[in-house]
């Protein structure tokens, strides 16, 4: 059963693209009970008939991480900027598997809800805001196993492991701003749901998840910096290993993910009033 929530006037019915942002945030904290249901049913969706359930959050990045090392830093013999391969792949592992994910649902998540979309009113970011939210369990967990493992490899702990938590802020408002993006056209355009697995397949070879930062010629690192993903990247594993950072990359990554999320909210906004006539 879904929570109480107040009535709209007709005026936020019908201009749902022209309110203010302060006027925005106090309708999401009036629906933040919802918020949380949306999350909650989202993670008990996801492993409900799964006969492994909650293990796979750690299955997944675990066995991506080991064929990640044979193939890539034993066979290929690529570097891994000081960090044991196994712990160099995970650290890229956790925050991109968070990303794919919320990323791929969360272009599902208007779609997948359309008997809601029609029936009743909501904040509709509330959709895809619960897919992101939601996952961030998977990411914890992937947290906690890539912790051990870099204790277990002998990475010293220090002070910089205090950046990991906060990087999760910007990947969280990137991984949302494209996944609202991709609902609201998912909404128009059905294509959408082919695109997007092909788009991430593509996105993985373009970000440095299976190869370091440093490994990219200057020439090329201007093209590399559109990617926000590739600083946050780096900006993870800077966490676990302070030795080199390329902080040119991880401030165009930071701008880059505020443009992204301020243009998204912006036109997710204006494609609100159309939604309930498209699902």
């Amino acid at each position: 059963m879904l929570p109480e929530t107040p009535l709209l006037s007709a005026a936020s019915v019908l201009r749902p693209g022209k309110s203010k942002v302060s006027e925005t945030l106090r309708e999401l904290h009036a629906y933040r009970e919802l918020a949380f249901f949306l999350a909650w049913r989202d993670i008990k969706v996801r492993y409900k008939q799964a006969v492994l359930g909650v293990s796979w959050a750690i299955i997944q990045p675990l066995f991506t991480m080991v064929i990640f090392t044979i193939l890539f830093g034993r066979l290929a013999n690529l570097p891994s900027d000081g960090l044991p391969p196994a712990v160099f792949y995970l650290a890229g592992l956790v925050p991109w598997l968070y990303f794919s994910s919320t990323v791929t649902n969360a272009s599902m998540s208007l779609i997948g809800n359309a008997d809601m979309l029609t029936k009743i009113y909501f904040p509709r970011v509330l959709l895809p805001t619960a897919v992101a939210g939601g996952n961030l369990v998977d990411f914890l967990i992937g947290t906690v196993i890539m912790a051990l493992m870099a204790v277990a490899y002998g990475v010293p702990i220090g002070i910089t492991w205090a950046l990991w938590p906060l990087l999760m802020v910007p990947l969280f408002v990137l991984s949302l701003g494209i996944g609202m993006v991709l609902a609201a056209l998912n909404v128009r355009y059905r294509d959408i749901r082919y695109v997007v697995p092909f788009g991430i397949q593509i996105l993985l070879f373009a970000t440095p998840i299976i190869y370091p930062a440093s490994l990219v010629p200057d020439k090329y690192q201007i093209l590399f910096a559109l990617n926000p993903l590739s600083g946050l990247i780096e900006g993870f594993r800077y966490a676990l290993n302070p030795t080199s950072m390329h902080w040119d990359l991880f401030a165009a990554s930071l701008a880059t993910t505020a443009a992204v999320f301020f243009g998204a909210w912006r036109f997710f906004s204006k494609s609100e009033r159309s939604f309930a006539d498209h699902v």
